[in-house]
């Protein structure tokens, strides 16, 4: 199902990445979607190590169930089963435990080794059916060590990159970081080194785009843990091994996780971004007039962007950044327009929690535009403080005036002023 490396006699061979660490994971050029989302223009990899002590063998991560056979014939190349004394589980997820259930009946005078987060998900992976006896395992979190004789496994607490029960497994003599998914891509090369392969830097970038960029927060956390390492290698799941310069990828996840805006706008003052989409102006009208009322609440800087003269994509960062966000759009055939609705899907990728929204549009029948937007909000855990505003057709002096307060209300809710209480603009007839 996959290649790469082979022993003499053709079968799937082991790698040697550092004396008596072997690389015994699987490729598969073939993949172009993983988890539904992402594109693998050039497949993945499911890496998986194995360690030898003088006091036994470790087992870090297996692969997809998929490529077991492959695991299983290089684990076989350099050590017996009877060898093994310790299995690390980074991460439960099926591309990586879904040999576990099998290595564990290989191996089983073995201890599995998980964080602490992991156990639940263990149950479900190791299902009563797959062994005639219990599975021995440990919770481990940050600075839990297991020996190897003349070797030491340390254990990281990284929990959320990306899933709640992640570690990572530092080799302390040898300066080797196994580090789950952190710092890994999706980019299949049998030449293995970040040093041999082609250029991955897109795939490496997309990678955290799309896995890490939503637990930004805790990607610093587990940073402040990793940046104090002496770091000879980075061995991450999926991906190639980084064994030259290392910790330049270290510093590149600090930037990616660091605000290229921090120092475009006053600490002290907070940010309100309204797009809209507009058919024959109203919307349009109604947008700017928002933003007239929001500026005039002091501390508050309003930018305005119309949906139909660009991607939505560049717009992501500058969401994130952003304190409130406010989404326009005329009612189509009963929704919101296109361009509205693919913005809020791109933010799936961003952490919106706690961030102020609000709706608003003009409309023809019915109107469902507002409503509509204001759920989607409401399921990516925004606030929405200030109710949305519908206004039949060309709106009015007077409507454009209401527009205006209602600037005002969602900017007063920005600094504090106004604590969250949704408004009900009939009330202000």
């Amino acid at each position: 199902m996959g290649q790469g490396p082979q022993d003499a006699t053709g079968n799937p061979g082991a790698v040697e990445i550092a004396p008596g660490v072997h690389w015994i994971g699987a490729l598969d050029p073939s993949l172009r979607t993983f988890d539904i989302i992402l594109r693998t223009a050039n497949g993945t990899t499911y890496n998986a190590f194995l360690i030898r002590g003088d006091a036994g063998v470790a087992v870090v991560d297996t692969v997809k169930l998929e490529f077991a056979d492959e695991f299983f014939r290089r684990l076989e190349s350099v050590a017996d089963y009877s060898e093994v004394r310790v299995i690390v589980l980074n991460h439960l997820e099926p591309d990586h435990s879904g040999a576990l259930p099998e290595l564990m009946r290989r191996a089983p005078q073995a201890r599995l080794y998980i964080s602490t987060r992991a156990t639940s998900m263990l149950k479900a992976v190791l299902k009563p059916k797959d062994s005639d006896r219990p599975f021995e395992y440990e919770t481990v979190g940050t600075g839990d060590e297991v020996s190897l004789g003349n070797r030491t496994l340390r254990f990281l607490h990284t929990p959320f990159l990306h899933w709640p029960d992640t570690q990572c497994t530092y080799l302390v003599e040898d300066g080797v970081l196994f580090s789950g998914d952190v710092f890994g891509c999706h980019y299949c090369d049998s030449r293995l080194y970040n040093d041999r392969v082609g250029d991955f830097r897109f795939s490496f970038d997309y990678y955290y785009a799309h896995i890490m960029r939503p637990f930004k927060a805790h990607v610093m956390d587990a940073l402040k843990l990793i940046e104090p390492l002496r770091l000879m290698m980075i061995a991450p799941t999926h991906g190639p091994i980084l064994r030259d310069r290392p910790r330049r990828y270290v510093t590149h996840y600090r930037e990616l996780s660091t605000s290229s805006l921090v120092d475009q706008i006053d600490n002290d003052e907070r940010s309100l971004v309204v797009f809209y989409m507009s058919a024959y102006g109203s919307t349009a009208r109604m947008a700017e007039a928002i933003r007239a009322g929001a500026e005039e609440e002091a501390g508050v800087r309003v930018s305005l962007y119309d949906l139909e003269g660009g991607e939505t994509e560049p717009f992501v960062d500058l969401i994130e950044e952003a304190n409130a966000l406010a989404f326009g759009s005329p009612t189509i055939n009963g929704d919101a327009v296109k361009p509205v609705w693919d913005l809020l899907s791109s933010l799936a990728v961003v952490n919106l929690k706690g961030k102020l929204g609000a709706a608003f549009g003009s409309y023809g029948w019915s109107g469902e535009a507002v409503r509509m937007i204001e759920d989607r909000m409401r399921g990516l855990k925004m606030r929405v403080p200030v109710a949305g505003l519908r206004l039949k057709l060309i709106p009015t002096d007077e409507e454009l005036a209401e527009c205006r307060v209602f600037g005002r209300k969602l900017a007063a809710a920005l600094v504090g002023g106004e604590q969250g209480r949704v408004i009900d603009f009939s009330e202000l007839g």
